[in-house]
């Protein structure tokens, strides 16, 4: 399970990130979200998507959240080799584009614990703390303490996905 929270953020936040945690990367990711024929996903709250960095193409499935608090749910990723085949592919199966998100994510390590500084197109600046684990609670645990030690409160998180917030704050989706 990926076990996460989500926050608004401002560079002040990345300063106590950097404080406690370590630097792994920074990276450009591309996001291209699919909806189905056979279920709307913004009805069972699933996602589909195609994400495209510097390092690797991933087709990835979310499952519904789990829990009000977090952004809790189930994840399966499998990387592919060729990005236009993965889109083309989804496509002939009936799958449709229905939004891209790009961000500029800078992300860190402490523990077992990732924290993202994410820069959106479109959205702002947020910052996301996440854990995988198959012991929810204890993940759980993890991710607000970090929220607190950098000094977010848990109960500020958001859980929209990027993709939910964009779509409601625009009318047109793009591809």
């Amino acid at each position: 399970m990926e076990v996460e929270i989500k926050f608004r953020a401002d560079e002040s936040v990345e300063d106590r990130i950097r404080s406690v945690a370590e630097f792994i990367c920074e990276k450009v990711e591309e996001d291209v979200y699919f909806n189905s024929q056979v279920r709307d996903f913004r009805e069972s709250d699933e996602a589909l998507r195609v994400r495209r960095d510097e390092e690797e193409v991933r087709l990835t499935y979310k499952g519904p959240k789990v829990d009000p608090e977090t952004k809790t749910r189930e994840e399966m990723e499998v990387v592919v080799n060729d990005y236009r085949k993965a889109l083309e592919i989804l496509s002939r199966l009936g799958f449709r584009v229905i939004r891209k998100v790009v961000k500029r994510r800078r992300i860190y390590r402490y523990g077992e614990v990732t924290i993202c500084f994410d820069d959106v197109e479109g959205l702002g600046k947020f910052v996301e703390i996440e854990v995988n684990s198959d012991d929810v609670d204890s993940a759980k645990r993890k991710v607000f303490e970090v929220a607190e030690l950098l000094g977010l409160d848990p109960s500020n998180s958001i859980r929209e996905s990027y993709l939910e917030m964009l779509m409601r704050d625009t009318s047109t989706s793009e591809a």
